[in-house]
């Protein structure tokens, strides 16, 4: 690791000015991410400010929208009672991130912000519509993912909550790689009352993506049969040692009628 400052700021505000008052400072949620990036010396930032006293965890419930603040850790969103009841694909998805001891210290906003092209919650996000509400802003789902570990954030923005509507059935289902338990391909599938969206990530070179053919067929038939008939290429999608983009195409088709299946 190389040396840095340590800061550990109680307000959202204390922490936006340190952020923004140098450009190589950077913020620290669960650390899942960071940490290892830390000391494998890829990142070399001048401070690190600690997110974790800011306020930022809880889960509320208004109507149909389901909104967590950005520090809830995963093990709180797959434990949540709230959740459970309102969106069981979500709790579901926050279960099977990782391992307990990742569960339990990383955040549904240090995912979001990192935008890992094979976490589980961008898929969430992006299905389902989400609003990330930051600092200063709130974005779509939609506009917040930008490619491969990047997004809109901006310098100093700060995730403070994320909301999600709530639809009428939604399921998720990955195929993860046995080592890191990272989605080698994940699909997140809802059910709205506008249409079915379908959202995949661990199998795009820019990320998480929605994909337009699956979700016309879903429209128009949300069951396991409607996925039978609809083309996956392989054009844009990962190849590497885990899995080839043909194999990758494939298993879309495959985690999409398991997560339909599941749905509820």
């Amino acid at each position: 690791m190389y040396d840095f400052t340590y800061q550990k700021p109680g307000t959202v505000a204390d922490a936006v000015k340190l952020l923004g008052a140098d450009d190589e400072a950077k913020a620290l949620a669960g650390g899942m991410t960071f940490i290892p990036v830390l000391k494998q010396r890829l990142n070399k930032p001048s401070v690190v400010v600690d997110l974790s006293k800011l306020g930022l965890s809880g889960i509320s419930v208004s109507g149909n929208t389901v909104t967590i603040g950005a520090m809830t850790t995963h093990a709180t969103v797959a434990g949540s009672p709230e959740v459970k009841a309102k969106l069981p694909a979500l709790a579901a998805l926050a279960s099977g991130i990782g391992d307990n001891q990742v569960r339990h210290r990383g955040t549904i906003g240090g995912s979001l912000a990192n935008n890992d092209p094979s976490a589980c919650y961008p898929a969430a996000a992006l299905a389902l519509g989400a609003t990330i509400t930051t600092d200063r802003r709130t974005i779509a789902a939609g506009d917040f993912f930008h490619g491969m570990f990047t997004t809109a954030l901006e310098q100093g923005e700060i995730i403070t909550a994320v909301s999600f509507p709530v639809p009428e059935k939604a399921g998720y289902e990955k195929f993860p790689n046995p080592a890191s338990r990272y989605a080698m391909v994940g699909v997140f599938v809802a059910k709205t009352a506008a249409g079915a969206r379908v959202a995949i990530t661990g199998a795009g070179q820019g990320g998480v993506f929605r994909h337009a053919g699956l979700e016309r067929a879903l429209s128009a038939n949300f069951s396991p049969d409607a996925v039978a008939g609809v083309p996956i290429s392989a054009d844009d999608l990962n190849s590497d040692i885990h899995a080839s983009a043909p194999y990758r195409a494939h298993l879309i088709g495959v985690i999409t009628k398991r997560a339909v299946a599941k749905a509820r």
